[in-house]
């Protein structure tokens, strides 16, 4: 990631945001009296693209915004928290159309140019009636220029802190929004991500891009391996600055989801500890980021390193799990902690410095080398908390 002068929230009246968005934002008490109904408006089309959860209980949202994405653009985002509505159903897919298509009266849009999302709890059906009663009745009741800020807080389920950035690229602005702490190993691109920028950018390459910048950031993350029905990530782009160097938006937007995915594998649930696995040397590089993922999974890797214990030997156990198939070889293969190394030798020296270091910041890398091939990948992990469960067991009830 480059050094750069990162804005995060409160993005209103400290940096610009991207011309052309307006965001409204209400609570129809899903939960609580808390906001929980979020929508997104441009005054003029937007292209999108986006990437969506491939779990086999999608929900009806996801289901509905990928077949949106085929028309290429959008004039809206309507995002409902505190409620997944997976599961639930055809019952479920007319609530969300319904819901779909009131909003679409009175922004004065065709309903297929909406993207819509749902989180929350799985398994129960959207209250219709009261969403519906406050989504905005027309444009004006919208605010200009957006509100990020309020989007950002509206989304967030368990999160502890609303998650965003705003970068300048050339003329033009990108604004990014992440929800979510836990439910987290990716498998697309995560939780809800969305991006809003004014720059001018063709789909197909805006469509290549969001999809480079996700492998490198969103599904290099994990926190406790599970892939959430609802995990969406769109990017709006309404043109209205004008065209931009693609190299430099490209690389605008890494940094915007590189930031982004830090910021929430740090409100992770529980999270206490961020920890880097970076394998070097497989055969390719889909091996070498399943290894990595195989060690930021393991909970005892996660246990150990929450303790600061510098047992090594769950590192190699993770590694030596993997797919049989996989060319890995333990007299090759070296690991160390901390920038310390541990296999294939490990005295109570080496053992006691990686203590020392594991206590001194919540922070550490774990470098594998498997000395076989060329390739190479980094994942984020974080260790395993009693606050983690104490969380999830009792969320529903």
């Amino acid at each position: 990631m480059k050094d750069r002068d990162f804005v995060s929230l409160p993005l209103n009246g400290v940096s610009p945001t991207p011309r052309g968005f307006r965001t409204f934002v209400a609570s129809a008490g899903i939960k609580d009296a808390s906001r929980d109904v979020a929508v997104m408006f441009c005054d003029v089309p937007c292209t999108v693209a986006g990437v969506y959860t491939r779990n086999h209980f999608a929900s009806p949202a996801v289901r509905a915004s990928r077949k949106q994405l085929v028309h290429g653009s959008a004039r809206a985002l309507l995002v409902v928290s505190k409620n997944a509505n997976v599961a639930t159903g055809p019952q479920g897919v007319a609530d969300l159309e319904a819901l779909v298509r009131r909003l679409s009266e009175q922004l004065a849009v065709a309903p297929d140019e909406v993207q819509c999302a749902a989180t929350g709890v799985i398994g129960r059906r959207l209250p219709v009636d009261r969403i519906a009663q406050v989504l905005p009745s027309d444009r004006d009741q919208m605010t200009a220029p957006a509100d990020f800020r309020a989007f950002a807080e509206t989304i967030m389920t368990t999160d502890t802190t609303a998650k965003a950035v705003c970068i300048p690229v050339g003329n033009s602005v990108l604004v990014g929004i992440a929800k979510g702490v836990g439910m987290i190993e990716p498998d697309m691109a995560t939780l809800l991500v969305y991006f809003f920028t004014d720059a001018a950018i063709a789909q197909p390459a805006l469509q290549s891009t969001l999809v480079a910048v996700m492998d490198k950031t969103f599904n290099c993350i994990t926190v406790d391996s599970d892939t959430s029905t609802s995990d969406s990530c769109a990017i709006f782009a309404n043109g209205l600055a004008g065209p931009v160097d693609p190299y430099a938006f490209t690389e605008a937007l890494l940094d915007a989801a590189s930031h982004l995915a830090m910021m929430v594998m740090g409100d992770g649930e529980g999270v206490t500890k961020i920890f880097k696995v970076i394998v070097e040397h497989g055969e390719s590089d889909a091996v070498a980021k399943a290894v990595a993922k195989s060690i930021a999974n393991s909970p005892l890797v996660k246990t150990a390193i929450h303790g600061n214990d510098p047992n090594w030997g769950r590192v190699a156990m993770a590694i030596g799990k993997c797919n049989r198939s996989y060319l890995i070889d333990p007299e090759r293969t070296r690991i160390s902690i901390c920038g310390i190394s541990v296999f294939p030798s490990s005295g109570e020296e080496s053992v006691q410095a990686v203590r020392d270091a594991m206590q001194a910041s919540p922070y550490l890398k774990i470098h594998v080398d498997l000395a076989v091939g060329s390739g190479r990948a980094e994942v984020l992990g974080c260790d395993l908390s009693p606050a983690y469960v104490e969380l999830n067991s009792h969320y529903t009830t």
